[in-house]
């Protein structure tokens, strides 16, 4: 009988499972439901994609970030692995079709969006799907003390009345003790339940804060003395340009990346950034989800995250690889302090305010009283705002707690690209009449795109019209007219971010926004602010250690290598047994020996004691110099 292994190995080509990975896959083969807390980097997915392909039937996925769900299908695709996602911007006519798909067997893994578990007729669909296994992905915004609370995921546990023989795995990388035990509640965890916790210790990663009042100096001078590929995280897209530019001008090679860019320039951006001709990208938070980049060498946040937990999964972008790797953190105390105090009140503005945004939502889209159930708009936030004379980051938070209310769905960014199929039948394809300028564009489809009988397919407009030498618009235009005569179902590409109506308008005065919604999610907030400013701006404890403790774990000691720890070494002077016992230490993790100055660097010590250290234990003979001058254990 086929293997887990058997089946890593024929699809992803690895012979053995990370750390955790087999653990968590044997749990969900046993049919116990399975809440899995793996660090970023961990290989959350293939948790789930392997049982999804020894299973009999299809697993549905829940994950709430929508290009995460396009790019695992695509790579599940490149992997031979039938796959398909659906989220709200889909048309009706894309998302019957991928359910049938399903339906008849044609899939093994279905991607959704949790709000989509609201939408209208989804449930009746849904029950006739052969779902053998339920995941949900970001599990921790199922929990009321989660830190993206989302009242769509609480739909997830009515999947168990119509799937009761199906086991469900909770993935996440970054949980409280109080997180998990709310996840196994929501989700009806029955008895048999496991939890499999792999370790937030990071042993390869090194924890450090600078303080400072220029940033862009110090930035180029981290960068100018750490080797290799990085990320630099910034809050704002005008940042990331500046950034980038400052460090262009060092002689550092640099770009940068937001979710404002075309998708063609990110994955451009992105792809020069992987093969290694961008060195450092300059990014917003949503760089680095999905991406599997295991040579990043070093992680700086020049803007203070708002939490420890979206500080570990970005910082857990180093090192994936298990060499040394440095996550740094810009701050100048006086400024950034005052940066997270301000984040609390801009994300949860007066209730007052949730329902002026509210109000002036619904007329700004024509949605009348009682109407607009189940409507999709789209909304151009810039304009909405310039309308109302309001405040884009405030009208933004107001529409995110809308959502979250359940009132809307509100999605910033789309950014998705134009698709077709072909719906005429092929035998009136013959008879079909068409003017010259459209034929030769049809003609270019049907050539050049061979699936779109079957399925919707990605197409570049630009590439049709540069290859039949018309302009983008005449290549628009005709793609119309073709989906007009009822020829194409064609769907242009979009970026603009899109609102949803849940129910129909409703009166302002009978909003309500549950307690978990703003009161608890806002003392919640504030409770995270407070944990990240202690990381940043207490120099007395362990970076390492104040992580660890806050996601649960009781570490035995500091972890030597963080900015905190090592000034402490500087202070007094470390014993030469505890030098030596570090130095082997390192050499067992890197069998093939390293230079002198990568151990200092790696020990957080002066070159000059490792030297004598490594003298005196090569005299006894515990270490062996190579004729690089590599420091090694003995063979």
């Amino acid at each position: 009988m086929i293997s887990p292994v058997d089946i890593l190995k024929e699809h992803w080509g690895y012979s053995s499972f990370r750390p955790m990975q087999a653990e968590i896959i044997e749990s969900v083969l046993a049919g116990n439901d399975t809440l899995g807390l793996m660090a970023t980097g961990g290989g959350k997915s293939v948790t789930f994609q392997v049982p999804a392909l020894m299973l009999d039937g299809l697993t549905l996925v829940i994950t709430p970030l929508i290009s995460l769900m396009k790019d695992q299908v695509d790579n599940l695709r490149d992997h031979g692995i039938t796959a398909f996602f659906l989220h709200a911007a889909l048309t009706r006519r894309e998302s019957k079709l991928i359910l049938d798909k399903c339906r008849l067997g044609y899939a093994r893994i279905l991607y959704l969006s949790p709000e989509k578990l609201q939408s209208q007729g989804f449930a009746a669909w849904i029950r006739e799907l052969p779902v053998r296994l339920i995941v949900v992905d970001e599990a921790h915004c199922i929990s009321q003390w989660g830190y993206d609370f989302r009242p769509s995921y609480l739909r997830i546990s009515e999947l168990r009345g119509y799937f009761p023989d199906a086991p469900v795995l909770a993935l996440t990388a970054s949980a409280t003790p109080a997180v998990a035990d709310d996840i196994r509640s929501q989700l009806g965890f029955r008895s048999g339940a496991r939890t499999l916790r792999l370790t937030f210790d990071r042993k390869n990663l090194s924890y450090v804060v600078r303080n400072c009042e220029n940033k862009d100096a110090a930035l180029v001078h981290v960068l100018s003395r750490v080797k290799g590929c990085g990320i630099v995280y910034v809050r704002s897209r005008k940042r990331a340009a500046l950034m980038a530019e400052v460090l262009l001008n060092a002689g550092i090679s640099a770009g940068y990346y937001h979710a404002g860019l075309s998708p063609e320039e990110k994955n451009e951006r992105q792809n020069r950034w992987k093969s290694g001709e961008i060195r450092v990208m300059v990014a917003t938070t949503a760089f680095g989800m999905g991406i599997d980049k295991p040579d990043v060498r070093i992680v700086v946040h020049v803007d203070p995250p708002s939490s420890l937990e979206e500080y570990y999964q970005e910082a857990g972008r180093a090192g994936r690889d298990g060499l040394e790797c440095f996550a740094v953190s810009l701050v100048n105390p006086s400024v950034d302090k005052g940066v997270l105090s301000r984040r609390l009140s801009s994300a949860f503005p007066p209730k007052d305010y949730l329902r002026d945004v509210y109000h002036k939502l619904c007329v700004y889209l024509n949605v009348a009283m009682g109407e607009g159930f189940q409507r999709l708009c789209e909304l151009d936030l810039a304009k909405f705002c310039a309308r109302w004379s309001l405040q884009p980051a405030a009208a933004s938070s107001a529409l995110k707690l809308l959502s979250q209310s359940g009132y809307i769905e509100y999605v910033e960014e789309v950014s998705a690209r134009s698709r077709l199929m072909v719906i005429m039948r092929r035998d009136e394809l013959y008879d079909l009449r068409l003017n010259p300028e459209c034929e030769r564009v049809f003609q270019f489809i049907l050539r050049n795109y061979t699936g779109i009988f079957a399925d919707y397919e990605h197409i570049d407009e630009r590439l049709i019209a540069s290859s039949l030498d018309l302009t983008e618009r005449t290549v628009y235009e005709n793609m119309l007219l073709l989906g007009r005569l009822g020829v194409i179902h064609y769907v242009p590409r979009s970026s603009t971010p899109y609102v949803l109506f849940l129910m129909s308008r409703q009166p302002v005065g009978d909003l309500v926004f549950p307690r978990e919604v703003y009161e608890w999610r806002r003392e919640q907030m504030k409770r995270r602010i407070e944990a990240m400013g202690r990381f940043l701006f207490d120099g007395s404890a362990c970076r390492s250690r104040i992580l660890l403790e806050y996601f649960g774990e009781c570490p035995s000691g500091s972890c030597g290598k963080c900015d905190v720890c090592r000034g402490e070494r500087k202070k007094s002077p470390v014993p030469t047994e505890r030098i030596d016992a570090s130095l082997l230490s390192a050499l067992r993790d890197h069998p093939d020996g390293m230079a002198v100055c990568d151990l200092a660097s790696f020990l957080g010590s002066r070159p000059e004691t490792v030297s004598s250290a490594v003298r005196r234990l090569a005299d006894g003979g515990a270490v062996s110099l190579s004729a690089t001058g590599h420091v090694k254990l003995p063979d």
